[in-house]
């Protein structure tokens, strides 16, 4: 009987030392538990963040418009404040965008970078090829109420409508003439500023207007011909 009670009691050690390796084990596993629920809880709350910042706008103080780039809410408070950081080197001429002065310096360099696919006719401005493309595919959706006329862009229709109206938005600062047209007052501007932005590339002779220049132009193509 004794000897039974021994292997008995050396047995139960065996199993107590069988099982007390398994108690690491279970914390480790809780360890782990609790590092993914933290690492849960952080991606929730990144997600959460990125969320409210892609949902929360950028408002003018002026009037309440709202942006989502602070780049782009700056440009637009410039309207209100009249700042025109971005100068031509060549005639002087400010603007309020970057984006604005690169297109307005075409004008000097004679650039047509847009080019209709049909024809091949080139622009200084997107906007010219856009209104141009109505000629090839003969659509006029844009209907006057009043006179029945069709226009190709809405723009156009808005610019017609100032005939039945008398509208005129488009003052000059310098004078009290007004116009329907921005590109008419840009014209008369020049009037008052002596500005000549067309330089002809033959012989150096500046010109207000577009059309001067080009009625300039044939007399340099009438004398290489009689060459």
């Amino acid at each position: 009987m004794e000897l039974f009670k021994e292997e008995s009691e050396d047995t139960s050690d065996v199993e107590t030392r069988q099982i007390k390796p398994a108690e690491p084990q279970t914390e480790l596993m809780e360890v782990r538990e609790e590092h993914q629920y933290q690492r849960s809880r952080h991606e929730s709350n990144t997600v959460k963040s990125s969320s409210h910042n892609r949902r929360t706008p950028l408002t003018c103080p002026q009037c309440g418009k709202s942006f989502t780039q602070k780049s782009h809410l700056k440009a637009h408070i410039r309207i209100h404040t009249g700042e025109k950081p971005f100068t031509c080197q060549q005639c002087g001429k400010s603007f309020t965008q970057k984006g604005n002065l690169k297109d307005h310096i075409r004008i000097h360099t004679g650039e047509k970078p847009f080019i209709c696919r049909q024809c091949g006719m080139s622009f200084t401005y997107k906007r010219g090829l856009n209104d141009h493309a109505g000629i090839h595919t003969g659509e006029s959706p844009f209907t006057c109420p009043q006179c029945g006329s069709r226009f190709t862009h809405k723009s156009d229709l808005k610019r017609h409508r100032r005939i039945h109206t008398g509208e005129r938005p488009h003052s000059c600062q310098l004078c009290p003439k007004s116009f329907t047209r921005k590109e008419h007052l840009q014209t008369h501007t020049r009037i008052h500023t002596k500005e000549n932005p067309y330089l002809c590339p033959q012989c150096g002779r500046t010109f207000k207007h577009l059309s001067n220049i080009t009625r300039h132009m044939t007399v340099h193509s009438e004398t290489k011909l009689h060459h």
